[in-house]
């Protein structure tokens, strides 16, 4: 078993922008796609972004013990990491970076508590976060409340997490990033 690195944050923050930075920056570095029960978005494809499962499929799975960690983020949709996606790419001798939510991370780090590092991105402020989530056209009034009241609850758990990055310029937090894990991966 290898290690493990985690980037958490509060949806908006910027985490999947920085994970795919260092993705292609380093090829020791592995995308761990997540399993979803929700519907890919314009442009998603199975097996890349996500695995989109049925409620039925994810259900199942969780009854085989497939998962590192799952939840059920919002109202009816599932994400969770499959132990085999982890396997897959500690096979292809790489590191898994997990882009996940802040529940999902503290369960994986505790799962793994010496083997991984634990990222947490934090927007500049709340309201900075809620004006990224507007920007991207995607969220009705009710998601977008839902989505800044999570944030705002997830932000008090930022401490439980190894290294805090404030997302306030993406070029620095991806800097700070890498300098993260570049030195928990001895590079």
């Amino acid at each position: 078993m290898g290690k493990i690195v985690i980037i958490t944050a509060p949806s908006g923050a910027g985490k999947t922008s920085i994970t795919r930075y260092l993705i292609s920056k380093y090829d020791q570095l592995a995308f761990s796609i997540s399993a979803a029960t929700r519907k890919p978005r314009a442009g998603e494809k199975d097996g890349v972004e996500y695995y989109f499962l049925s409620t039925e499929a994810f259900k199942q799975k969780i009854a085989e013990q497939a998962f590192i960690e799952w939840e059920m983020v919002y109202q009816g949709s599932y994400y969770g990491t499959l132990k085999s996606e982890l396997e897959r790419i500690w096979a292809l001798g790489k590191t898994p970076m997990l882009d996940i939510d802040v529940k999902g991370a503290i369960h994986v780090q505790q799962q793994f508590p010496d083997s991984s590092l634990s990222i947490f991105i934090q927007p500049p402020s709340v309201e900075e976060l809620k004006k990224r989530l507007e920007s991207r056209g995607t969220e009705t009034p009710e998601t977008l409340a839902a989505r800044v009241n999570k944030a705002s609850y997830e932000i008090s758990f930022s401490h439980h997490f190894d290294k805090q990055i404030v997302n306030a310029d993406l070029e620095k937090a991806c800097a700070d990033t890498e300098a993260a894990i570049k030195e928990f991966l001895g590079w």
